[in-house]
């Protein structure tokens, strides 16, 4: 994935090392926006929680994350980046840049390890600790440690099947789980439609959660 926008910095082994205990999805495809993502928490060897909810909704619902990395790490960024869309209005791609700022500058945010994926309607964002934000070159990003299988099975997916971008992202991500020790088949799906028309805003956003 390229495109980068803001990039001073390049993401240490010894941070990505820490970093692999989930797979986290995003698919655009056919008028919807999808983030999948499982379930597994994994301190060390241990499994410590199955159903952990890695995607979440920002913003009045108008925009979705997810999150690699430490659990308390990922839900302080949680915080802070809500803060942000609250504060620009919901300009993912401004509220991107911003927490990325406060990421490399603020003394308790630059340890946090964590990488996240953010979309909206309009963009389609990796944003690091570093002060990376990444548009990819596609309409599939992933992160975590299964985020290269996940990534493969939804490209295949998107090239050789009518699937929705719901289905794919959620088979996609089970297929992981069946080859990514640190990821499971307890997958949490969030869906946007891309599409603006004349409908209630309540039927413009739907919720889909899926448990494998």
């Amino acid at each position: 994935m390229t495109g980068l926008i803001q990039k001073p910095g390049e993401v240490s082994e010894n941070k990505m090392s820490k970093m692999r205990g989930t797979t986290i999805l995003a698919v655009r495809h056919k008028g919807k926006v999808t983030v999948a993502g499982d379930g597994q928490v994994t301190l060390d060897i241990t499994v410590m929680k199955h159903g952990a909810r890695k995607v979440r909704r920002l913003y009045h619902d108008e925009v979705i994350v997810g999150f690699a990395g430490t659990t308390a790490d990922a839900f302080t960024l949680f915080d802070r980046f809500d803060s942000k869309l609250e504060q620009y209005n919901g300009n993912l791609l401004r509220a991107a840049v911003e927490l990325t700022k406060d990421w490399r500058t603020d003394r308790v945010l630059r340890h946090l390890e964590a990488l996240m994926i953010a979309v909206s309607r309009e963009h389609f964002l990796i944003i690091s600790g570093n002060g990376d934000v990444i548009e990819s070159d596609d309409d599939v990003m992933a992160i975590g440690s299964g985020g290269p299988y996940a990534l493969a099975a939804a490209r295949a997916m998107i090239r050789y099947s009518d699937l929705p971008a719901t289905d794919i992202a959620r088979e996609s991500v089970k297929i992981a789980s069946e080859i990514c020790i640190y990821t499971n088949d307890h997958i949490t799906v969030e869906e946007l439609d891309i599409e603006q028309d004349d409908e209630p805003e309540e039927k413009k956003v739907r919720k889909t959660r899926s448990r494998g």
